[in-house]
């Protein structure tokens, strides 16, 4: 496809340069044109993953558009020498989409997170998005992923939400995303937010940037994982004053 965005390479990825609106606005145009796409909203954990897998690292290279979910996105590209307008969130993003799928009557299809939480959402879309058609939706626990593509296929959604995690997900799409033309995006936990199994944070300290901190406090068990900021960074400033 024709890259309608610069973007900005941090070490070795390339993120567009796009506000939320902008995305979301070449998203809807996508949508509208049956424009097949996939989308990756990447923080420093999936980088540093795809850093340490070359297959995944194939699979996130090869998306349409991968923005920049995490702060540490955003200021790494500062240290290097660039600048990205600002987080763009998988979760801001499906909220956004879902909105407009509301108003003009688009189909999704959703898959991922356990059958409680997606029957929940689903409850919940219907009622508060009644405009939306949903083409079918599954749990993110199967073995056998083919009837759930055949159903995709079928179907012939606007959107595929998966809510697989990192690096599932991605692997999912990658695979599957030719079956129908379709906005195909990998949205981590965000069916937990919408079914209010999970909770996101105050919007305080989402303005300051702080949001990671936020879940650390409420998940202490996410400490580990969070690590991946810090050795993230490292990395960022090896590559300004070393290079690769």
């Amino acid at each position: 496809m024709t890259q309608p965005f610069s973007t900005v390479n941090v070490l070795g990825f390339d993120f567009i340069k796009a506000t939320q609106q902008e995305f979301v606005e070449q998203l809807k145009k996508d949508s509208l044109s049956h424009k097949n796409r996939f989308v990756v909203t990447a923080n420093p954990e999936i980088v540093l993953t795809a850093l340490n897998d070359p297959e995944y690292s194939s699979v996130i290279k090869g998306a349409d558009y991968l923005t920049a979910d995490g702060i540490g996105i955003v200021k790494g590209a500062k240290i290097l020498g660039s600048s990205l307008p600002g987080r763009v969130t998988g979760f801001d993003t499906m909220t956004a989409i879902l909105k407009w799928c509301d108003e003009e009557r688009k189909k999704i299809y959703f898959l991922g997170a356990k059958n409680e939480v997606i029957m929940t959402m689903i409850e919940k879309i219907k009622a508060t998005y009644p405009g939306i058609v949903i083409a079918g939706f599954h749990d993110g626990y199967f073995k056998d992923e083919t009837g759930i593509v055949r159903e995709i296929q079928s179907s012939e959604p606007d959107f595929v939400f998966c809510a697989l995690g990192f690096p599932k997900q991605e692997y999912f799409i990658e695979k599957n995303r030719r079956v129908t033309d379709a906005i195909w995006m990998g949205i981590g936990g965000s069916f937990d937010v919408l079914a209010g199994y999970a909770e996101r944070a105050p919007q305080w300290w989402i303005d300051h940037h702080i949001e990671w901190l936020y879940r650390l406090y409420k998940e202490p068990t996410r400490f580990l994982r969070m690590m991946a900021l810090p050795k993230y960074l490292l990395l960022v400033y090896r590559y300004k004053f070393f290079g690769k």
